[in-house]
């Protein structure tokens, strides 16, 4: 994982890019000319939607700064999706709702947003990487790449699509429900929400099954939440290391 602070040799940041591009050069080199990164953000919180982006591109993506969404400055990720969403050749973004995650689980939820992502493009990708899972639906070639969003220029720049995304919509949800101070977790965890929750229960862009895991405290709501049902070990295939 790299810093900010390796990229202030603009020779040490093309190699760099050039090693983040290497499965996509891989596929380009053997014919295929629309290479799709998929990733998802938002599994872990206790609130709002899991949002997934998918990026097409036809070529290398060698936009400084790419990475991880994880380890880009906020201001930077924003300049970097409206890079993206400018140099791909298609990009679209997948969501599934507290209640489908409650409803589903989250690894059902995660692959559903994937899902919607990949239908929400014009035409899907010839070949796709994914950040550590498989997708079942899709039917073109694809690869799982554990820890994919560090090693893929595609699937970084989904992480960075759905992150900036994802987090404005939580600073939406703030206008709705300020107690919560979504503007600044982004739904999760912290001492601050955990507070808010106590105070004042959950709103309805909680998932009730993390809620409750959480605050061990029922019953936080009126009605029992849906089942949640065991994914299952067929759903999930092992990811390329």
């Amino acid at each position: 994982m790299t810093t900010t602070g390796s990229r202030s040799d603009p020779r040490r940041e093309r190699r760099r890019l050039a090693a983040l591009n290497y499965f996509e050069r891989e596929a380009f080199e053997r014919g295929v000319t629309l290479v799709g990164g998929i990733d998802e953000v938002g599994r872990g919180p206790l609130a709002g939607p899991v949002i997934a982006a998918c990026v097409v591109s036809a070529g290398p993506l060698m936009l400084d700064g790419l990475d991880d969404s994880k380890v880009v400055p906020r201001e930077r990720r924003e300049q970097l999706a409206e890079g993206i969403r400018a140099s791909c050749v298609a990009w679209a973004i997948g969501s599934a709702s507290a209640q489908e995650i409650d409803r589903l689980n989250i690894f059902r939820a995660t692959l559903l947003a994937m899902e919607r992502a990949i239908a929400a493009l014009p035409s899907p990708p010839e070949y796709l990487l994914v950040d550590a899972l498989r997708i079942p639906s899709f039917a073109g070639e694809q690869r799982a790449l554990v820890r994919g969003d560090s090693r893929s220029s595609t699937i970084a720049a989904a992480s960075i699509v759905a992150k900036v995304h994802r987090d404005r919509l939580l600073t939406e949800l703030h206008e709705r429900y300020p107690a919560y101070g979504f503007h600044e977790h982004k739904g999760y965890g912290t001492r601050r929400h955990i507070e808010a929750l106590r105070e004042h229960g959950p709103s309805p862009e909680h998932r009730r099954r993390f809620v409750e895991n959480l605050l061990r405290a029922a019953p936080l709501f009126d009605d029992p939440p849906p089942e949640m049902g065991d994914p299952g070990p067929a759903n999930l295939e092992p990811a390329d290391r």
